[in-house]
C-alpha cells in the first residue's frame, strides 16, 4: 500500500475512533500532501509518488524537531511534548534513516569516487550524495558527515 493511502485508511480509522492528536496531524499531513500534489500537476492528473511523500513527512518532522528544540529553549514543555507526539505520528509513516555510521560509509564512497580533498569541494560531495540518501538520510546528519570527512 503507497504511504498517501495509508494516511488516508488510518486518517479514516482516526476519525472513527475519536482520537484528536493523530486526527489533527493526519489532517495537517493530508493538507501538505495535497498542497504539494497541486504543485506538481502541471496541466496532467497525478498521484504522488512515494518518494515525493517521504520528502513532504521528512520536512514535516523537521520543522516539528525545530519546534521542540525552540520550545525546550523556551522552558516551554507543555508545547514541546506535544510537538514529540506529533513527531512520532510522523515518524511511522517513514522509512527508518540510515544511521551515521552508514551515511559516512556511503560518504567516504562518493568523496573517494568524486576524488574531493578538502572544504572547496563540499558543495560538489554534497549534491551527489543527497541525490543518492533523497528521502534515506537526513541532511543535517549527511552535512556533518561530509565536513567531518573533508576536514
Amino acid at each position: 500500500m503507497a504511504i498517501k493511502d495509508q494516511i488516508m485508511a488510518d486518517l479514516k480509522q482516526a476519525m472513527k475512533d475519536k482520537e484528536q492528536d493523530k486526527l489533527r496531524v493526519l489532517r495537517s499531513i493530508k493538507s501538505k500532501l495535497l498542497e504539494r500534489e497541486i504543485s506538481e500537476r502541471k496541466g496532467g492528473e497525478g498521484e504522488l509518488s512515494d518518494e515525493q511523500t517521504i520528502e513532504v513527512l521528512m520536512k514535516a518532522a523537521k520543522q516539528r524537531k525545530e519546534s521542540i528544540e525552540q520550545f525546550e529553549k523556551g522552558d516551554r514543555n507543555d508545547l514541546a511534548d506535544a510537538e514529540k507526539k506529533e513527531l512520532e505520528i510522523i515518524n511511522s509513516y517513514l522509512p527508518e534513516l540510515l544511521s551515521e555510521d552508514e551515511v559516512r560509509d556511503k560518504a567516504k564512497e562518493k568523496i573517494e569516487e568524486l576524488g574531493a580533498e578538502d572544504m572547496s569541494d563540499m558543495g560538489q560531495v554534497m549534491g551527489a550524495l543527497m541525490q543518492e540518501l533523497k528521502g534515506k538520510a537526513e541532511g543535517s546528519v549527511v552535512s556533518k558527515v561530509v565536513k567531518d570527512e573533508l576536514s
